[in-house]
């Protein structure tokens, strides 16, 4: 199998707290990913009939959709989430050990009407829900199904070095969109300009954004999280999400769903 991740790749990560992987998501597992997407969908919009709602959380009917937890629904996912390509990302970002955290798919609509995605840190999510705050920061995989460009709003990211944070800061929500919001400043930050089957990698302490989609197509990601011990929920009751072992001392190890 050819390096994924090579040393410079794993320098940037470990200095800026990001870097892009271009065209490493093997074709089959593209083609896998992208087919189960629009079922997904369909459960977020049949989710929001059974609510009488166009708004659930910070998915919006035909503007943007976070669907949650796919792994666990359809196991098939499993042959990407665990295998070689996220394997060796994991080893060589997250150390020895590595659990399955989150997954899901998020999909920006096309068109008048799609939305932005405000600056925020993946972790200021988990604690502004709930988690532990003194969770060690885990890896956000964002993978492109499509090609992605400032016209169909692909993300925006704030290296370590260029904001000078490398914690979590506490965000607030917006009460418009439901989202949590951590950055206030001028700064744009790198855009991610990336091929379909691209991945780009990010501490859960890295500020991204994201903005609107003017295209007439949708533009898909499946987002995979990795964490290198359990995250917990701040009361100690259990999970915040999922814990599923994928590592352990750098050994791959049966993975259920």
């Amino acid at each position: 199998m050819p390096v994924v991740m090579d040393e410079a790749k794993a320098e940037q990560f470990r200095e800026d707290g990001y870097c892009i992987l271009e065209r490493v998501i093997p074709a089959d597992d593209l083609t896998l990913l992208r087919d189960a997407c629009q079922g997904f969908i369909e459960r977020k919009h049949a989710e929001m009939d059974a609510a009488g709602t166009d708004t659930i959380g910070i998915s919006h009917r035909h503007k943007r959709y976070f669907v949650s937890r796919c792994v666990e629904t359809q196991p098939g996912l499993g042959r990407f989430v665990f295998g070689d390509v996220m394997a060796e990302i994991c080893s060589k970002t997250l150390g020895g050990n590595a659990y399955l955290f989150y997954n899901q798919y998020v999909v920006k609509g096309g068109g008048p009407g799609s939305m932005t995605f405000s600056w925020h840190q993946d972790s200021g999510y988990v604690n502004a829900n709930g988690g532990d705050i003194e969770h060690a920061p885990y890896l956000t995989c964002w993978c492109a199904l499509d090609d992605v460009s400032e016209a169909n709003g692909t993300i925006y990211v704030l290296p370590y070095g260029r904001l000078g944070i490398r914690t979590w800061v506490k965000h607030v929500k917006d009460p418009a969109t439901n989202d949590w919001v951590g950055y206030f400043g001028d700064d744009r930050g790198v855009k991610v300009e990336v091929p379909a089957g691209s991945i780009a990698l990010f501490s859960s302490y890295v500020f991204h954004s994201s903005g609107e989609n003017s295209t007439d197509r949708p533009r898909r990601v499946f987002l995979a999280q990795y964490s290198s011990a359990p995250i917990m929920r701040a009361d100690g009751s259990g999970p915040w999400a999922g814990a599923i072992p994928f590592l352990e001392r750098g050994a791959r190890v049966a993975a259920t769903v």
